[in-house]
């Protein structure tokens, strides 16, 4: 009886552990032609100051639905070195070795940790960690630029390093953009988003990117069950190889996807908007001020939130709305005249709070559908 007992026990126990091993994909659509991938590229283990073993970090991102990563531990700052033999490529070696079964992308990187300037960087697609440890930033730099390494900027507003408050570039950081070195910037690093950071993507073609820097276990420090979510950079590449992803950093083909909102550059954020939203009709037929109803339905997981700009003068519109992920919801539409009479293209121009292509510039998008108007008898 008792060995009955204990088999049900670990039954019991081992079908609760199974159940949570479940991976929740991330819904966004793909477009133009490629596959849209949700990365982090900016993750700690305890080969840092990261408290995560690097197998974990491994399934912590097959879990939340990403499909590459990668391990960035930093080469100058090692606390827990008198507990583990530190050797700076073999984080990367062992989540590669368990990402490569659960089919997710790990890609070798390191973080060049120095004062600013230049701050820090990341160095990833890198060949051998070892030999980016150096005494001097510069000759780190140089090593990665030899390794053929992509190159970004982290944090460039983190508070540690900022002089009198101000985040700043640095003339460090334009000779490294105008000798094709610094390729990208974070605009987005953990919980803070850096504006300034967004402007200077913009002005100086760098890759828009977005990473969590997590040090600790992942379900720690995001309540999964209210729906947080990492800081990701969503990529537009042609498969999950590491070739296809740098070829699409190289390319600027990048997306910040940051609690609800998606910033970058409008030829990408139209796409993904166009192919998530579809209507169930667009001619709508009145009589006096009858109110009509066209279901919209969002495939993807974004809640896109709406405010209205402009309008025909025919029919009143929703001031704002939402279109909640993976939902249908109700856009309402209605004469502002009962006594209205013939037929009208109505457009409305809405822009999209939670997309961004500037700072201070949300993407707008119009909606044109048939009305045809009949008074009230």
């Amino acid at each position: 009886m008792k060995n009955f007992i204990v088999l049900i026990l670990f039954v019991f126990v081992s079908n609760i552990y199974l159940q949570t091993r479940a991976r929740t994909e991330i819904q966004i659509p793909d477009i133009l032609g490629y596959k849209t991938l949700k990365c982090d590229f900016h993750i700690h283990t305890v080969f840092s100051d990261g408290n995560v073993w690097p197998t974990v970090r491994a399934e912590e991102a097959w879990r939340e639905g990403l499909d590459a990563i990668s391990i960035t531990d930093h080469l100058e700052y090692t606390p827990h070195k008198e507990d583990i033999n530190l050797r700076y490529n073999r984080s990367s070696e062992i989540a590669k070795s368990h990402g490569d079964e659960l089919d997710i992308t790990v890609i070798k990187g390191s973080e060049i940790t120095r004062s600013m300037p230049p701050g820090h960087l990341n160095a990833i697609f890198i060949n051998d960690a070892d030999k980016l440890k150096t005494d001097k930033w510069q000759d780190a730099v140089a090593e990665a630029v030899k390794q053929n390494a992509f190159i970004f900027w982290n944090h460039p507003g983190w508070k540690a390093q900022l002089k009198e408050g101000k985040i700043k570039m640095y003339p460090e950081h334009i000779d490294l953009i105008e000798r094709g070195i610094l390729k990208g910037i974070e605009v987005v690093n953990d919980v803070d988003y850096y504006p300034e950071a967004f402007e200077w993507a913009l002005k100086y073609d760098l890759t828009i990117m977005s990473n969590s820097d997590i040090h600790d276990p992942i379900n720690l420090y995001f309540n999964f069950a209210e729906h947080e979510q990492r800081s990701k950079t969503l990529v537009f590449a042609k498969d999950k190889s590491e070739e296809a992803i740098k070829d699409a950093l190289i390319n600027q083909r990048t997306v910040v996807y940051w609690k609800n909102n998606l910033m970058g550059s409008e030829k990408y954020l139209r796409p993904i908007f166009d192919n998530s939203i579809s209507f169930d009709k667009q001619e709508l037929s009145f009589t006096g001020r009858q109110t009509k109803f066209i279901q919209i339905k969002n495939n993807s997981e974004v809640d896109y939130k709406l405010k209205l700009v402009s309008s025909s003068q025919s029919v009143d519109l929703p001031e704002e709305i939402t279109f909640k992920g993976n939902k249908i919801v109700l856009f309402e539409v209605r004469p502002k005249k009962k006594d209205q009479s013939g037929k009208e293209k109505i457009k409305a121009v809405y822009e999209i709070i939670n997309m961004k292509i500037k700072p201070d510039e949300n993407m707008k998008i119009e909606f044109l559908f048939s009305a045809e108007f009949n008074p009230a008898k």
